[in-house]
């Protein structure tokens, strides 16, 4: 039994009395899953339901069977070359077979995981910087083209050795492995390797979220994530215990799935169900989820807003799901409006947290036993420190109380540091603190209160706008779905404020109506946007997040394209494509076809005269 029910920071501190050393008591993902298994071995480890209109027939492993996985999968990975410093990564849907991989592969090695909705090049980058030996994939499958990407990059990574076949035939003179032809041979009830796992041992590198779409590389130590998962039991009480259900729908390359509805449930032995391979991008999945969680008698979820979004249209009709202590939403802001519609819609309780991959999960929540400040992200967790440090010149100040500054946190499930050194300049501010890159404030309670991201600002003429103050209202103006605002280039301002909106199916809204509601709803004359964008869909990463970069480059293309305009008479053709650069961040490409009797070189100076004025990098290719 837990009888920590956290209300206030003061009960926070009052924990921290006893020291961090006396409280973990495993310092290994290997030996966390071994505890968790023994306490009732036959009984449900992992579901995986298959589709959402069978949620009540799934495949089904015991803890006996999990943790003999465990094993022969950290055995095979051993018998394959993999030591503690060795990579493996694995391009995979969320399936049982998942977990098996990256359990055993912190056993045996390092575990990366890798999402399969990104390019074979952004692969095949990461695949690189992080030396992979192992490549643990789906083979052919009717609807997912992940073999096909492999097929495509496997040539272009030198260090890797073997590749193993989830679902798919071993071939091994080309060193490729079935998984289920191979994997039954292995030892299941300890590490052939004898090995001692050092908590400072990288446990896993986790790709996060970039400005320009390309993944950076966070290190993660078998002593970071054994924090987080003795952390979470002082936050939640025994709102999750023992033989309890939690539901994992974000995709199991992200951290949340991996720890907050994986690792930490196994270590209790609770049940963890997996809502289908595709997770709650499965339609069918969305559609039943009250259902599931009756009959699963569920009594947590983790979610981001785009899922309350869309949960919101589904009725919760005679669906019992009083087992539900919570749902966590995190990954996102969520706006004060969906979550109480979603509230009273469905009569659930759900938490707001903060936290990124660089904190392993979490570093922030609303209480679950105490006030829940709707809006803000909560309170830190127990033996993690956060504070709000204020930029001046090059120092850094603390913040007043509810001053915006640069969220920083240091602790033990921070980790150490990005894989690719470059990316490591300026993220540590002063006595190991990390600097998160994201704007906020803190109130006399110590609330947590997101305003924005320092990379998202949009900067006009020297002023910044946060994006928030142009987003917030609109979600709640009816018939908006989601919204996104970003700066688009200008050659005087360096930028200014433009939005993009995508409304609800069956709504009639028009951009001249959205206009004319910010014009009266935001306080800042600079901030209200000089163009409002209706688009079918605003691009959403695979775990709900908005994908700003591309909506920039949408902007970008269409300031170029039409300044470009005046090019006419020298040029017959003119377009423009804008992407990620890995050494400048963002590429304007433009390719110009010159008219009859016109250099190059005169079209060049053209091109540099009228976009000299811009700050975005541009090559120039003539067709």
């Amino acid at each position: 039994m837990n009888n920590y029910e956290i209300a206030t920071l003061s009960d926070i501190e009052e924990i921290e009395k006893v020291p961090f050393s006396e409280r973990l008591k495993i310092s290994n993902t290997y030996d966390i899953i071994k505890q968790g298994a023994s306490i009732n071995p036959d009984a449900p480890a992992i579901s995986l339901i298959l589709s959402g209109d069978h949620y009540a027939d799934p495949l089904q492993v015991t803890y006996r069977e999990f943790w003999a996985k465990v094993n022969q999968t950290a055995n095979l990975l051993h018998d394959l070359g993999v030591g503690p410093q060795d990579v493996v990564s694995f391009l995979l849907p969320n399936l049982h077979l998942t977990h098996h991989i990256i359990w055993g592969g912190e056993a045996a090695g390092i575990v990366n995981p890798l999402n399969p909705l990104l390019e074979p090049s952004t692969i095949k980058e990461i695949c690189q910087a992080a030396k992979t030996k192992v490549l643990v994939t789906l083979g052919e499958y009717p609807g997912a083209d992940i073999w096909e990407k492999v097929v495509a990059i496997r040539k272009d990574l030198p260090d890797l050795q073997a590749i193993i076949r989830v679902m798919g035939p071993s071939d091994e003179k080309d060193g490729i492995y079935g998984y289920d032809e191979v994997i039954t041979k292995y030892n299941d009830e300890k590490l052939d390797s004898n090995r001692v796992i050092d908590p400072k041992d990288i446990a896993s590198i986790y790709g996060t979220a970039g400005t320009t779409g390309r993944p950076k590389l966070a290190t993660r130590s078998h002593f970071n994530e054994a924090a987080i998962t003795t952390i979470l039991p002082l936050v939640v009480g025994d709102d999750l215990k023992t033989g309890d259900t939690a539901l994992t729908g974000l995709p199991l390359f992200h951290a949340n799935a991996t720890m907050a509805t994986g690792l930490y449930p196994f270590s209790m032995g609770g049940h963890v169900v997996l809502l289908s391979p595709k997770g709650y991008r499965d339609p069918s999945i969305i559609q039943n989820f009250y259902k599931i969680i009756e009959h699963y008698k569920a009594v947590t979820f983790s979610c981001v807003p785009t899922v309350l979004s869309a949960l919101l249209e589904v009725p919760v009709e005679n669906a019992d799901i009083s087992s539900l202590n919570f749902g966590i939403c995190g990954a996102a802001p969520l706006s004060v409006d969906l979550f109480k519609r979603f509230e009273d819609h469905s009569g659930m309780k759900i938490i707001e947290g903060y936290g990124l991959t660089e904190g392993t999960l979490c570093s922030s929540l609303n209480p679950l036993f105490g006030s829940r400040k709707v809006g803000s992200v909560g309170l830190r967790i127990p033996y993690q420190e956060m504070k709000i440090f204020v930029e001046e010149k090059d120092n850094f100040r603390d913040a007043d109380t509810d001053e915006i500054g640069c969220i920083c946190i240091k602790g033990p499930n921070i980790f150490s540091g990005y894989l690719e050194e470059e990316h490591n300049k300026g993220i540590w501010i002063k006595d190991g603190w990390f600097n998160t890159g994201d704007l906020g404030r803190q109130d006399t309670d110590g609330y947590l209160w997101l305003t924005g991201r320092k990379k998202d600002l949009i900067i006009r003429g020297g002023h910044n706008i946060d994006p928030g103050s142009i987003e917030d209202p609109l979600y709640r103006l009816p018939g908006v779905k989601f919204a996104a605002a970003v700066g688009r280039p200008d050659a005087y301002a360096g930028e200014i404020p433009v939005v993009y909106v995508q409304v609800q199916e069956g709504s009639d809204l028009t951009k001249e109506q959205i206009a004319e509601f910010l014009k009266k709803e935001i306080g800042e004359r600079a901030a209200i946007p000089k163009e409002v964008f209706i688009v079918d869909e605003i691009p959403i990463t695979p775990i709900g997040k908005i994908f700003k970069p591309a909506l920039r480059w949408d902007c970008i293309q269409r300031v170029f394209e039409s300044d470009l305009k005046g090019l006419g008479g020298i040029a017959d053709s003119i377009t423009v494509k804008v992407a990620e650069n890995k050494i400048h961040g963002t590429m304007a490409t433009i390719h110009v076809k010159p008219a009859d009797g016109v250099l190059e070189e005169a079209v060049e100076n053209k091109v540099n005269e009228i976009l000299g004025c811009y700050t975005i990098r541009y090559q120039l290719e003539t067709v």
